[in-house]
């Protein structure tokens, strides 16, 4: 007879606590009383106009914009704004999920023809949108320090006008006190949240604590990491990460049923 499993109690955010009373994660928290913890593994600052004024790069005369973060249109437009820069009101966009091309809504009036985004959070769907649209357009990529090779390398094969405009970096921030609290789950949302685990925790053992990771671009940090993956988003049934721990949290007491 397998000895049952303890039942999961405690799970950490590795992103700050939402702003306000309502949140999905709140009424997951209820409904499988369970501890939800929400801190920041990673700091986002943004590079000074002045800074990104020595890349040398007129937004102007992009005709669109590719984003796989919200961290990247915050920044993007922070930038504009800093400068000021017009963004075309033709401008298309291109993001990695439709959470992301959502939160373009704080910045521009939202239209389908303009936004468009990749069906499962995939690098490869992205491309598979781009593809459609490529012909005459010159991309911005705005990114990190740490930008993502994989989409450069394929604008580059694809022979695609485009520029990766440095608009912030990302810092590790200290969480060697709150990973000590021995949480069940931990969710990762970006790979520098992957990134901030193993620079505070060099020789990082998972043993029993459970790894949710959202995104396909966190998914390979943390494989490169070796960290072993329990919970996966987006997929087609469940398309954020509050959907994919409802789902785990479900199954988890059938599975532990099946081995006794």
């Amino acid at each position: 007879m397998a000895v049952a499993k303890k039942p999961t109690k405690k799970i950490l955010i590795s992103q700050p606590r939402p702003e306000g009373a309502k949140s999905p994660y709140y009424d997951l928290a209820t409904k499988f009383n369970l501890s939800i913890d929400f801190y920041p593994f990673i700091s986002v600052e943004g590079i000074p106009s002045k800074d990104f004024r020595k890349q040398k790069i007129d937004i102007s005369q992009f005709t669109a914009v590719i984003f796989t973060s919200r961290n990247a249109i915050d920044h993007f437009f922070r930038i504009c704004e800093e400068m000021k820069v017009s963004v075309s009101q033709d401008t298309k966009y291109f993001c990695i999920t439709e959470s992301v091309a959502l939160y373009l809504q704080k910045f521009i009036l939202y239209r389908k023809r303009k936004v468009f985004y990749g069906a499962d959070g995939h690098n490869k769907s992205l491309f598979d949108v781009i593809n459609k649209h490529k012909d005459n357009e010159k991309f911005l990529y705005p990114c990190s320090e740490s930008f993502d090779s994989e989409i450069t390398n394929w604008l580059k094969s694809n022979k695609c006008e485009f520029a990766t405009p440095v608009l912030y970096k990302v810092v590790s921030n200290n969480i060697k006190e709150v990973i000590a609290k021995n949480y069940d789950i931990i969710c990762f949302f970006t790979p520098g949240a992957i990134k901030s685990l193993k620079e505070n925790f060099p020789r990082y053992k998972q043993n029993e604590t459970k790894i949710a990771i959202f995104g396909a671009n966190t998914i390979k940090a943390a494989e490169d990491a070796k960290l072993s993956i329990d919970i996966k988003a987006p997929l087609p049934q469940t398309p954020s990460m509050v959907s994919a721990l409802e789902k785990f949290l479900k199954e988890k007491p059938k599975k532990i049923a099946k081995k006794v």
